[in-house]
Order: structure tokens, then sequence, then C-alpha cells
């Protein structure tokens, strides 16, 4: 971005960098610094949309938490994350330290841990766009491009694609301008840019999600899951405290109503919340792996502990009858809309404490155990492909490529969501209800839905239920697996 040299820079005042050894500490500072830059922004923004000319250009900088060592780590080897890989200066960008407030006080604690010195809290090089200044104060909105008497872009920054990008989970390199080595997996604009787009498409604002996040592509789970809200709201001893819909409306009161939103987003997502974030979040995305990745995309900004899928797919065993549940343990990656990100020969492995969560809630919903459990289920390769209407294509292609996979089930959305849970270090697993076989000749039409099916159905998003709740009980840093991470991985999870 270019600025005419001659034109007056304004900034706000701001404390010079300082050492921090207590971890609420610096979060406050990061907060003070990230609420002053926004202040000003927001401030002489809404002066100019009142009809102030601009007597200068305005600028304010992300805040930034920067660790300098000379030694390594001298951290627990089975820890996953909450220290860098070797000496040197590594940083990160910050912001909505109010949103982010725990994960940043937990991963310094653990830098401060691990590595016996200070870190440093101050302001950054990186300008913060005046779109992501104002974003969460709904009486402001920013003009499009014209709409002004003058380019926005001529006295305030805006979002740089530039600087917003993946560079860092994609482990392509990437390095801040003086040097320093990433400290988190996103930037404060990545971030910001994910906490805008994550508000668009599902209509719920980000501090009401939930560590643990089920997404589904089937509307009946969406009824069965505010169900289950109303009934553990009137349960004082169940931890649960509020229930959120679409626009934002919070209920604590099981019995009361929700208002018919006037437009329904793209992406309808509902949070049965906990104290500390420990509720689930469930995300329709509806259908395809397109809607897959987009979701997954910006809720990864989010750090949560685990996300799952719990969705419909085809059988493609004659042995399978719909209902049956299928759980993951592979998946033939065929979706495409990831390749570029994540080559297609990257395995994904499956994650042990996802596996055993997933298959004990299944017995538990069930009463299914050991063996009899293997009438319902069958552990094995998922196939995500992106065609919906793959079986009016001439079929020996796609079959033998099935066949050889040893692929039990197909859909268009679990590869895509366990990949980029992959690529972005969240823990991730799939359980699927079989709805069609269309190898076998039952296609997913009217009326020809068992009642056993039914029976499955309304169990299934129960498993998914009971299996996040497992995983609540975990340790951190037992989910957060080693299968995870890279040779050279950021600090922060």
């Amino acid at each position: 971005m270019t600025v005419d040299p001659t034109m007056t820079m304004r900034t706000p005042d701001a404390p010079a960098p300082e050492a921090f050894t207590d971890p609420a500490a610096a979060v406050a500072r990061l907060r003070d610094l990230y609420d002053g830059a926004v202040r000003f922004l927001s401030d002489n923004f809404q002066a100019v949309l009142g009809g102030d000319m601009p007597d200068g250009r305005y600028r304010a900088y992300y805040p930034e938490v920067r660790l300098t060592t000379t030694t390594y780590a001298t951290a627990d080897s089975r820890l996953a994350f909450g220290h860098v890989v070797e000496p040197g200066t590594y940083a990160t960008t910050v912001t909505r330290p109010d949103l982010f407030a725990n994960y940043l006080e937990q991963q310094i604690s653990l830098l401060l841990e691990n590595h016996g010195v200070p870190v440093v809290v101050g302001v950054s090089e990186t300008p913060m766009p005046v779109h992501f200044a104002v974003a969460n104060d709904d009486d402001v909105t920013v003009p499009h491009g014209g709409a002004m008497e003058f380019p926005l872009r001529d006295y305030f920054d805006v979002p740089d694609l530039a600087t917003t990008n993946d560079d860092i989970v994609n482990g392509t390199g990437f390095t801040y301008p003086d040097g320093a080595r990433p400290l988190a997996p996103f930037t404060a604009q990545r971030v910001d840019y994910s906490l805008a787009r994550l508000s668009h498409y599902t209509a719920t604002h980000a501090e009401h999600f939930q560590n643990h996040v089920l997404f589904t592509n089937y509307q009946f789970y969406v009824q069965e899951f505010e169900a289950y809200a109303r009934e553990v709201l009137a349960d004082p001893d169940s931890g649960y405290t509020s229930f959120v819909s679409t626009g934002n409306v919070e209920i604590t009161d099981p019995k009361a109503d929700f208002p018919v939103p006037a437009k329904m987003p793209q992406m309808p997502t509902y949070h049965l919340k906990r104290p500390g974030g420990g509720g689930i979040t469930l995300v329709n995305i509806g259908v395809g792996p397109s809607n897959a990745k987009t979701a997954t995309d910006h809720i990864a900004v989010l750090r949560p502990h685990a996300w799952l899928m719990v969705g419909h797919c085809a059988g493609l065993r004659n042995s399978q009858r719909l209902g049956d549940f299928v759980l993951a343990h592979a998946y033939l990656r065929e979706d495409a809309v990831l390749d570029a990100d994540l080559p297609v020969w990257v395995p994904i492995p499956p994650l042990a404490e996802i596996q055993v969560a997933l298959e004990s809630a299944v017995a538990d919903v069930t009463k299914l155990q050991g063996y009899e459990l293997k009438r319902i289920m069958r552990t094995g390769t998922v196939a995500t492909l992106d065609n919906r209407n793959w079986e009016l294509r001439e079929h020996e292609g796609p079959v033998q490529r099935l066949s050889q996979s040893r692929a039990v089930a197909l859909d268009m959305e679990s590869a895509t969501i366990a990949a980029n849970g992959f690529r972005f270090r969240v823990p991730y697993g799939t359980l699927l209800c079989v709805s069609d076989k269309p190898l076998h000749g039952e296609l997913k039409l009217p009326g020809m839905a068992s009642a056993f099916y039914k029976t499955q159905v309304a169990a299934h998003l129960m498993i998914g239920i009971r299996a996040m709740e497992r995983l609540r009980e975990m340790p951190l840093e037992r989910i957060h697996s080693r299968k995870l991470r890279s040779f050279e991985e950021t600090a922060f999870l």
C-alpha cells in the first residue's frame, strides 16, 4: 500500500514494549493496546462519516506478543504445544484479546513455564484495517468503494489480502517483516477476516461458539439439538447455561420461544453453552465440500478443541442397512477443494482419542457392546466426492476406485472437514449414518426410510453429543495429539 509521504500520519499514543512474567498482566496489556487502537480508528472514522474532512492519514497497529530465547525448551516431550522449536525470536499479532483472553493466557503461561524468559507485549508493525476496527459496532458501517467523497484507502488502512493468508498453517514459509518467526498459527488480520466471515455465514457472533463443534448436513439434527438443549437447560445439574439460535437470540428458559428469523443464513448455527466455552456448537453446513471448507476455514481461528462430522452418507456395502453407522478411520479425498492447500498424497490419520470417544458413545446410546456393535456400525474408509449425482455417470471409474480404496461409505463433506482439521491442527472425527445404498438399488427417495432408520437418525445426534462430552473431560494436552504437529510448529495451539 502506498502512502503520500507528505501526508501527516496520525496514530494513537501507546506505551513502549514491556516484558511480562505474569500471563494475566500480559493479556491485560494486549487488551489495553487493542482497545486503544480500535477507539482511535472508530472515533476518527465516525468523525469523517459525520462530515469532517480528514486532515491526515489515520493509522493504528495491532498489538503483538514476542518471545526471544537463546536456549531450547525444557518442555515435557509428550506436549504437542506450548514451546518454540529452537532458539530465536518469535512473534504473533493479536486481535480481539477480549474474545481470546483464556486462550492467550493459557498459551503465554506455557511459554513462560517452558522457556523461563518473559514475553514482550507492545505495538506491532501491522496496521489495523478500519473495517475490522469497527466490526463490533453495529451502529457503524463502512461504505462501499465509491460511496464516499474520497478514496477510503487514502486515509485509513483497509484489509490487505497479501497479509491475510494461510502461509503459517500450510507450512509454506512465513516470517514477520523484522525476521521474527510465527508464534501462533494465524495472524491478527487473518483472524479478523474469519470472524467477519463467521458472522456473515452463521448469523451468530464469534463469542457464542463453543470449544466442541458438530457439523451436520441434515436439518433434522437441528431440531434434535434444540430439543436436547431445552431438556438440559431444565436440569440445573447439567452444567449448560444457555442456548443461542440464529440471529444471536439467547435463552436460558427451556420454555422460551425463538422468533422466526426474517432470513436464514447460509449455515445456520446453534450454541449450547457452558462456562469457559465447554459447551457444544452445531453447524448445519448444508451439502458439499465447498461449504465444508468454508465453515472450517473460519471456525479454525477460534481454536476449538475438536470438531466432528455427524451427517448422512451412502452405504457402499450390501451388508449395510439404512440407519447403520460408519466410523471413519481413513478418507478417500476426491473433493478437490483442498488440493492446493493440502496435497492428496498427505495421509489424514485417525486420532485415537476421537475414535474411542465416538465408538464408546455409540455403545452407550445403542446399548450394544463389542462384537454386537458391529451389527449396526462399520469402521472403514469414507470417500468424499464433489459431485452429488455421481451415480449418473458411467460407473467403471468411480466404482473401481471405491472398491480399491475399500471404502464403506460415500459423502460430500467428511474428508474435507477431516483434512482441514489436520491442516489447522484441530482434532477431527467422523460418524455417519447410512441414508441410501445407490450401488444396491436403494436410492435416497421419499418413503424409503424404515422404522430402524428413523430410530437410528434420532440417536445419531445424541451419539455426537455424548462423544463431545467425553472429549470435554479429557486434558487439553491429550486431545491435541502430536499426530497433528509437524517438524516446525508454532508454540500456540
